[in-house]
């Protein structure tokens, strides 16, 4: 499995909006090979910022590429931004790719993957 995410640091009192636009936003992912799972994650809160995180689960780090080079990918960022304005960031948001290598399920015993 590889996980993707992408940190977001949202200026205060843009919260709100940040997580609307995600909450109206078409993924496209459902269509995409190799995907499994997607989460928007709400991290601590900053004197300069507000955390987030968005986290993808695909089957291989190669299912995840080809979700970068698709249709799907360039349809669900085509009105990114249109953000502008609407929220702030401190900066562009910080990409994570990370390799499955040991995996547990709710039972304690290592589950397939």
């Amino acid at each position: 499995m590889y996980i993707a995410m992408n940190r977001f640091r949202v200026v205060p009192g843009f919260e709100e909006a940040f997580e609307e636009m995600w909450r109206n936003r078409e993924r496209h992912l459902s269509t995409v090979p190799g995907y499994l799972e997607f989460r928007m994650l709400k991290g601590p809160k900053h004197d300069d910022h507000s955390l987030y995180a968005s986290h993808t689960i695909w089957q291989n780090q190669e299912a995840f590429t080809a979700w970068t080079k698709s249709e799907q990918f360039r349809a669900a960022h085509a009105r990114a931004g249109e953000s502008r304005g609407k929220v702030e960031y401190l900066s562009g948001p910080q990409f994570e790719g990370f390799e499955v290598i040991i995996q547990e399920g709710h039972d304690g015993k290592p589950s397939p993957g």
